[in-house]
């Protein structure tokens, strides 16, 4: 693979997903990783890498160099987990600068966070936690979305997440949510195909259906992980392999949405390099066998 290729952001604002410059497989950069990055490794079958957005505020030290690096090897993607959107008083100034401030020294191919709040201002929780599907909600997150695209100059995409628990206030299922607020906010969407799987399994639906009712010209990524059951519940763990069930989801999203960059996330007792980018592999042999029936 020759030099990597930026997308000029501003651009996306109009792009049609399938137009975009990012193509193939991906893997999170995890420091497990590093040292392959800073001495020149084959990184094949792995196309492109994501960053957390958050991890690179601050320019300095080891991360950095490693980002420069793989900058002059792969296209990288931002992806945020402290954005807020559905933060009562919404994503901070503050946070909106140093985003900027990456995005211009990075020059992603694109940037995406999550459909979630995660505190308010006297506490940030660490956790991804669920809306409750009502118009006030959909309201709320889709001016802050706007707000967000307003400030940096172009579109993002946001994500769907994994929720262990249902609000009685729910006006709307998580589609017709993840629908409203994509329409109203004129966003892209970041389709985890391992939170709907689990969101299936704890709250009884079939993800297949959902997917179908996705409008598949928001949907400019999908990310792929594997998951944990305990008491009872399944988990959103980015641990292990992709297991069956998701990688069939996959197959699904092939058929209903079409070929996307395609992430595989992989958070916990994180493996080597080779096991990691074998995943990789796999939803490219499955994404090949797919064009080709």
């Amino acid at each position: 693979m020759g030099a990597a290729r930026r997308c000029n952001l501003p651009d996306l604002l109009s792009v049609d997903p399938r137009d975009m410059a990012l193509r193939g497989h991906g893997l999170n950069l995890k420091r497990e990783h590093y040292a392959r990055v800073l001495d020149g490794g084959a990184l094949h079958p792995v196309d492109w890498f994501e960053i957390v957005s958050e991890n690179f505020f601050h320019p300095g030290g080891r991360p950095w160099a490693v980002l420069e690096r793989l900058r002059q090897l792969r296209p990288v993607a931002l992806h945020g987990t402290a954005m807020g959107l559905g933060n009562l008083h919404g994503v901070p100034a503050d946070y909106l600068r140093r985003l900027k401030e990456l995005i211009d020294r990075v020059e992603p191919t694109h940037v995406s966070d999550h459909l979630c709040f995660v505190g308010d201002a006297e506490e940030y929780t660490h956790e991804l936690l669920p809306l409750p599907f009502t118009e006030a909600a959909a309201r709320h997150v889709s001016d802050q979305i706007s707000r967000v695209q307003d400030f940096l100059g172009c579109r993002i995409a946001v994500e769907n997440v994994s929720a262990y628990l249902r609000f009685e206030a729910d006006e709307f299922d998580e589609i017709d949510f993840l629908k409203a607020v994509a329409e109203r906010a004129d966003c892209h969407l970041l389709l985890d195909l391992n939170n709907l799987w689990v969101n299936g399994q704890n709250h009884g639906f079939d993800p297949v259906d959902q997917l179908a009712r996705l409008p598949a010209e928001r949907i400019i990524e999908f990310h792929l992980s594997g998951a944990s059951f305990a008491d009872g519940v399944w988990f959103d763990t980015h641990v292990g392999p992709v297991p069956n069930p998701v990688w069939q989801l996959y197959r699904h999203a092939l058929a209903h949405v079409g070929p996307r960059p395609t992430l595989v996330e992989w958070d916990t007792d994180v493996p080597d390099y080779e096991t990691a980018a074998a995943e990789c592999a796999r939803a490219a042999r499955i994404e090949r066998l797919r064009e080709a029936a």
